[in-house]
């Protein structure tokens, strides 16, 4: 079913409808806040994936008066584009530092390069599109295997590297990215084998839903380390202790300080337990989000860090 007497797919409409409200409400957001980059750089995917279903439902329409190989040109070039911000937004969003060759030149090589030459000079002079979908997306569709086990294996260095974040990645949250990016390394596919609009549109659009939702959560998550910051501040004008403000700050629950404590006293996991009259295996369980919170790795660095000043704490 089609809209507003169009090519473009009702499904696409509402997709595009939800993408405009999301941009909507982050850009408001971030005009209130220009300091977030973060948000800037997903305000910017969202236009770029309103293009590109904007485009790919549009176009082509031989009723518009636009040439029809202008037309393949725009909906063409919009998913390259769309596919080239991908590394660039994970680099910069998600600090994927072994992206940045990607991010910077390798999509220029070997996306958009070989899109300029195939839509804007081939496809224009001999007038075939299977010609420059043919062609064009031979370079496109290998290099987007490559950058796929590229940005999984940094997502996955990122994730194991837990003190170069204040909230590392848990594999959980890894999983969603790969199903985020996975759909994009089709698109050569899609358009070298004529995939239909509705198709595609469902594929490329569920990553859309999935970072949508990762970016919340890293929101909230920032969000809550601005709260503890504050208690952890306002703490330190109360008297609190170095101790207390960096427990407040990691976000330590009160049995978490508790365990904390006990531990910074040389007490094993045998007699924490029996002095909280609770079993061994809570003890351990707690002792593993709080070394995830504060992110150590062993009992030693946890006392050390927790005693640290609170500037310093938080390296």
């Amino acid at each position: 079913m089609y809209v507003f007497n169009t090519e473009m797919y009702v499904l696409t409409f509402i997709i595009c409808l939800l993408e405009f409200g999301m941009c909507c409400y982050q850009l408001v957001h971030y005009l209130s806040r220009p300091e977030d980059k973060r948000r800037l750089w997903y305000l910017v995917l969202l236009v770029l994936l309103i293009v590109y279903n904007v485009t790919g439902g549009l176009f082509p329409d031989p009723r518009y008066r636009l040439p029809l190989v202008l037309q393949n040109i725009i909906a063409y070039g919009s998913g390259f584009l769309m596919a080239a911000y991908f590394p660039y937004y994970f680099y910069k969003a998600f600090n994927l530092k072994a992206l940045r060759f990607h991010a910077l030149y390798g999509v220029f090589l070997f996306l958009l390069l070989p899109y300029v030459v195939c839509f804007w000079v081939v496809y224009p002079v001999f007038g075939k599109l299977e010609l420059a979908t043919s062609y064009g997306m031979i370079v496109p569709g290998v290099y987007s295997i490559v950058l796929l086990y590229v940005m999984l294996r940094a997502i996955w260095v990122r994730m194991r590297v837990r003190s170069a974040s204040a909230y590392p990645y848990s594999k959980m949250e890894m999983f969603w990215v790969y199903a985020a990016v996975s759909p994009w390394a089709c698109m050569a596919a899609f358009s070298y084998f004529q995939v239909s609009q509705l198709i595609e549109v469902l594929v490329t659009n569920s990553g859309f839903l999935i970072i949508t939702v990762l970016f919340i959560a890293r929101i909230v998550k920032w969000e809550r380390i601005r709260d503890e910051q504050l208690e952890a501040k306002y703490m330190v004008g109360s008297g609190a202790s170095v101790f207390e403000c960096n427990c407040a700050f990691f976000g330590l629950t009160k049995r978490e300080v508790e365990i904390t404590l006990l531990i910074s006293q040389g007490k094993q996991y045998k007699y924490i337990a029996d002095d909280l009259f609770i079993s061994l295996d809570t003890v351990k369980s707690h002792v593993k989000n709080i070394f995830r919170k504060v992110m150590v790795n062993d009992k030693t660095e946890l006392v050390y860090k927790l005693n640290l000043e609170s500037d310093r704490a938080v390296i």
